[in-house]
């Protein structure tokens, strides 16, 4: 016994034991292992997802308009917001389809299909490429809920989402829940809500042929949308029937009876009557627990007339490139919308109807102009009888080119009134007005007004703000107008019910991308102490006289009746406003492209006002409004339409305008600077400001003697040309020449003589040096002083640069 115990004593191999701690190495291991896929997949279950964590929070609202008028049902919007239904009033047919289509062995594998993903991954490496996908009905569920950007994070995150919706939830719980947010085309989601949109019926009563025509929408509801990829869809159709017939829910006889029969579409209008934008943006203001009826304030036969009326508008103008267009009516009295058109053609997707013009960013161009003259009117910066300047004008712009701003028509009118320069929309003179009045001082005041997207710094929007360089919506002119028509009086707007407020709308994009980063800010409310300088605005901009230099005076902005009306156009003809009210209405009309491509030299007059025009006249057919109320706390004075002052004999031209009280005196005792006495003669004499302007009129302002002055160069100008070139000019200009006067024209450089006759302009070789140009003709005399340097002069560029100081 001994001796066999000592031969396996010497004759054990030490190899057999080293291989032996291995394999116990591996096996520790492979345990190691097992416990953390053991503990990874038990985590789930500290944090499942039940069914009545994921409940959709609200259902179908059948709309109407103020008279109880149907205006449609809006089923669904998101996911989350669709026709909830269990699973007992969806067809079996559709259950077995959709199983069938998107995950076979739904009820015999876990949250994956390891069966299917190995498939995936084997068919993958095969063609170099993926060849079908291995997600369940769990994993796209947990899509659904993630609603994150496919990338390898994403769906760690989905697998996870996956594990915890398993924890929680039975089979039949995740199928319901699934075929509640189906994505089935277009804004359309769940299989009850496709159901009653496409054909017309509850998914409890679809037949085989519609059943498996909706179980093939969502592979890809974009490209498989019934209404536009019928043919693409009926593939797909094809695909689930096959896989249904494989699978034993139906055999092949009826496959192809389900496949040839005739399924009918439900129109494009989803039940929906009138408002369609309305409707859904409506929608999303309920509350979760609202009622199955919800009255609005939209009047429908006018909703009706609008939509048709743009339509037609727009048809109209489709030469000129102009394709959508957007309506918002409001009553005065009480803010309700009565009428709300965000496209001409909500189910035109192919045009972009879906759109809505109603709220979405756009340059308003000079529709902002009544509330920055009403500001600098009521903080007295400008007087109803202020001559503004509206000459060729520059601003340094730190970092950027000189910003010299101007009309459409490229052309300046001298000094004008303010009702003229609001009332023909000058852009100088604005420019000019909110220099005075502060760029931050105008933005506190459209933000009182309601304009909340205005949220970038006073320096970001600079000087042009009332131009249009900022981004409002339709909605927020609108509203600001109704401020207007009503004197000051703020009044929110009211969508639905007895008086009920409509919520803040969301902020809408116009498919040009992300508007960056915005700050809130801070609301404060309108204070008006004084009516008065709300009712001047509105009589300027219902003057059909003040506005006939741009318009005319029987444009389509000239009513039969007293209408206040602004048109705004942004720059490279991108949009097109025209807003404006009576004292029973307040339309806002914007006509361009979703897109922002331009549209062929169509301004606010030529694109919005038509439709603004027509919806305005509908509106009063019956019965004209009344009379706008006149400035209360002012007096009408006669003024000179050239200067603003009280008239003398030597005024071309005399108006009857509106002055505040505490400045009759003002007015009463100050003498008419634009026409002083010299040497017992009147003349017209205009500030420096005009000297530019002033060189380029043909003739004088009026029959009045004007002073003689040197309008080019100006005092102060710097000149550099370049060295040795023989071809530079440098023209001298004169105004308030006499052609009658006995005596020529004596020019003088430096105090030597240049030349005499005639003529109002002379034409100077330039040299370097510092000069003193001065001009006389009879008793009349004026200089200036300027400068001239030289460079090396370019061959390829020839004359001289200026530089203004």
């Amino acid at each position: 016994m001994s001796y066999h115990w000592h031969r396996f004593t010497v004759n054990w191999n030490p190899q057999q034991w080293s291989l032996t701690k291995r394999y116990a190495k591996t096996l520790k291991v492979f345990l190691g292992l097992g416990v953390a896929v053991l503990t990874v997949r038990s985590l789930p279950y500290l944090a499942p997802i039940r069914a009545s964590d994921i409940v959709q929070s609200q259902q179908a609202a059948e709309f109407t308009d103020r008279n109880g008028l149907p205006l449609g049902t809006v089923l669904t919007r998101d996911q989350e917001h669709t026709v909830s239904v269990p699973l007992s009033q969806v067809s079996p047919q559709f259950l077995q389809a959709i199983i069938a289509a998107e995950d076979q062995r739904f009820y015999h594998h876990g949250a994956l299909d390891e069966r299917a993903i190995v498939r995936s991954l084997l068919e993958a490496l095969q063609a170099k490429q993926i060849v079908s996908g291995a997600s369940t009905i769990t994993m796209q569920l947990a899509r659904m809920l993630e609603n994150s950007p496919r990338t390898a994070q994403a769906k760690l995150q989905e697998i996870w989402t996956s594990w915890r919706l398993t924890a929680g939830m039975s089979k039949a719980e995740i199928l319901q829940a699934y075929l509640n947010r189906l994505p089935m085309g277009s804004n359309i989601y769940g299989v009850e809500a496709a159901s009653r949109i496409y054909f017309g019926v509850p998914a409890s009563d679809l037949t085989l042929a519609q059943a498996s025509l909706l179980a093939a929408i969502p592979n890809d509801p974009n490209r498989l949308n019934p209404y536009d990829h019928l043919l693409s869809l009926k593939k797909r159709q094809s695909y689930v029937l096959n896989r249904m017939v494989q699978d034993g829910y139906i055999t092949r006889n009826q496959g192809d009876r389900a496949y040839t029969e005739a399924t009918a579409l439900q129109s494009r209008q989803q039940g929906i009557v009138a408002a369609p934008h309305f409707l859904f943006w409506l929608a999303d203001q309920l509350p979760a627990h609202h009622p199955a009826q919800v009255r609005t304030t939209i009047d429908r036969p006018l909703q009706q007339f609008v939509e048709t009326q743009a339509l037609q508008v727009i048809r109209s103008l489709a030469p000129h490139n102009v394709h959508h267009a957007a309506v918002l009516v409001l009553d005065n009295q009480t803010g309700n919308v009565l009428a709300y058109v965000g496209s001409p053609d909500y189910f035109a997707r192919t045009q972009l109807g879906q759109n809505d013009g109603v709220q979405a960013l756009r340059q308003p161009g000079s529709t902002l102009k009544p509330f920055l003259y009403q500001l600098a009117l009521e903080n007295r910066t400008i007087q109803p009888n202020t001559i503004l300047a509206d000459v060729p004008t520059r601003y340094a712009i730190p970092g950027a080119r000189l910003y010299s701003p101007s009309d459409y028509s490229e052309t300046f009118q001298g000094p004008v009134r303010v009702r003229l320069a609001l009332a023909n929309s000058l852009n100088v003179p604005a420019v000019k007005t909110l220099e005075k009045v502060g760029v931050s001082t105008f933005l506190d005041r459209l933000h009182q007004l309601g304009f909340k997207h205005l949220t970038q710094t006073p320096e970001h929007y600079g000087l042009g703000l009332t131009l249009g360089s900022g981004e409002v919506s339709l909605w927020e002119l609108a509203q600001a107008y109704l401020t207007l028509a009503r004197q000051g009086k703020a009044l929110s707007i009211k969508c639905q019910g007895l008086g009920s407020e409509c919520k803040e709308s969301k902020e809408q994009g116009t498919g040009k991308g992300e508007r960056g980063n915005r700050s809130p800010i801070q609301n404060s409310k309108l204070k008006t102490q004084n009516p008065s300088t709300w009712l001047l605005v509105t009589d300027m901009l219902s003057d059909r006289y003040a506005r006939s230099r741009a318009f005319g005076v029987d444009s389509l902005l000239a009513l039969p009746f007293p209408a206040a009306v602004k048109t705004g156009t942004s720059s490279d003809y991108r949009d097109t406003w025209t807003v404006g009210f009576t004292t029973n209405y307040t339309v806002a009309v914007w006509v361009g492209n979703f897109d922002s491509a331009p549209m062929q030299k169509v301004s606010g007059a030529m694109g919005a006002a038509p439709l603004w025009n027509r919806i305005m006249l509908h509106l009063h057919e019956q019965q004209e409004p009344k009379p706008f109320q006149a400035p209360t706390g002012l007096v009408q004075r006669p003024i000179c339409a050239v200067s603003g002052a009280r008239p003398t004999s030597a005024c071309p031209a005399v108006v009857q305008e509106y002055l505040f009280p505490e400045e009759l005196a003002t007015y009463e005792q100050e003498s008419d600077r634009f026409f002083p006495t010299v040497n017992g003669k009147i003349q017209l004499k205009l500030p420096a400001d005009y000297n530019e302007w002033l060189a380029r009129q043909p003739k004088n302002l009026s029959s009045a003697t004007m002073e003689l002055r040197i309008v080019s160069p100006r005092s102060g100008d710097r000149f550099v040309i370049g060295k040795d070139d023989p071809s530079q000019r440098l023209e001298f200009k004169l105004a308030g020449t006499s052609k009658t006067a006995k005596t020529a024209i004596e020019w003088r450089l430096n105090g030597q003589p240049l030349a005499a006759s005639a003529a109002n302009t002379f034409f100077w070789k330039p040299q370097a040096g510092t000069w003193t140009l001065q001009v006389k003709q009879g008793q009349q005399i004026d200089q200036i002083k300027f400068e001239v340097q030289t460079i090396q002069a370019r061959p390829t560029r020839k004359g001289f640069s200026f530089v203004s100081k």
